[in-house]
């Protein structure tokens, strides 16, 4: 039976004109598969109640977990990650409008092996211009020149350190908030952190864009066939690279023949 066509946004990047959309930290959430296919794609198990509006993913290894789970308005906690790091528990959350690109370096970040040496954060602020602060407290505060994006990692009596993102309008209305805790991985705060401060743009439609006075939109972007090209080609690239590493972890653990370590894993449908 051949299957009806229904309108849903699932069939992005096709029927849409797309721009590149600066700056990128006001220019909306995008799709969300740029995140979850890329760690399906990575062997992350899809856990999701079908019956249910969200996405359930956990890491092959459950030390990490992704939750989409859409909430009534717009500064929901859309987003929630939890993982596991020496023996310690940490926990982020984001909200609806926090583009893929910047919460998809974080999640990027996952799939790697943790870096000998991490660039300091601050410094990848202050480098793109970002006005930084310290207090007698301890407590940091950066924020981007244009006055719409802060970062500030600050102490809470009852839980200690942690970190905010937040984008808001020039009425200081909020656009989307990230809370990250101070225990996380510093490598992957520091992920998130440079791609907070990238001034790449992403391709947006119309529509995405939350504020569009506050963005500017090149004419046209990559349209169609080549967003969806490149989509491709990232999935196939974090395949390669999941399948490698569990044919190393093969032969470091006996017992385990090579051919089932590096069977392909189900794609991903775009």
């Amino acid at each position: 039976m051949t299957r009806p066509y229904i309108p849903t946004r699932a069939n992005d990047p096709y029927g849409l004109i797309w721009f590149e959309t600066r700056p990128r930290y006001l220019a909306g959430g995008g799709d969300p598969r740029r995140i979850t296919q890329t760690l399906r794609a990575a062997g992350w198990h899809n856990l999701s109640d079908p019956d249910f509006p969200h996405v359930v993913l956990a890491s092959p290894d459950r030390s990490h977990s992704l939750v989409l789970e859409p909430q009534p308005g717009p500064y929901g906690r859309w987003w929630r990650i939890h993982g596991r790091h020496e023996q310690r528990s940490w926990y982020s959350e984001f909200g609806a409008n926090t583009p893929v690109e910047i919460l998809g370096a974080l999640t990027d970040a996952l799939l790697e092996p943790v870096p000998e040496h991490t660039e300091d954060i601050w410094s990848q602020l202050t480098a793109a211009g970002w006005h930084y602060q310290r207090d007698e407290h301890g407590n940091e505060d950066a924020s981007h020149p244009d006055g719409h994006l802060r970062l500030r990692r600050f102490a809470d009596d009852a839980l200690g350190f942690h970190w905010l993102a937040e984008a808001t309008t020039e009425r200081h209305e909020r656009v989307w908030t990230g809370w990250l805790e101070d225990r996380m991985p510093p490598h992957l705060i520091a992920a998130f952190t440079k791609a907070l401060a990238s001034d790449e743009p992403v391709q947006r439609a119309r529509a995405d864009v939350p504020h569009l006075h506050l963005v500017t939109q090149e004419e046209r972007g990559p349209q169609a066939e080549k967003l969806a090209a490149e989509h491709a080609a990232r999935l196939k690239a974090v395949r390669a690279t999941a399948r490698k590493s569990r044919r190393a972890a093969a032969q470091s653990t006996p017992g385990v023949p090579a051919a089932i370590a590096s069977a392909p894993r189900p794609a991903a449908r775009r």
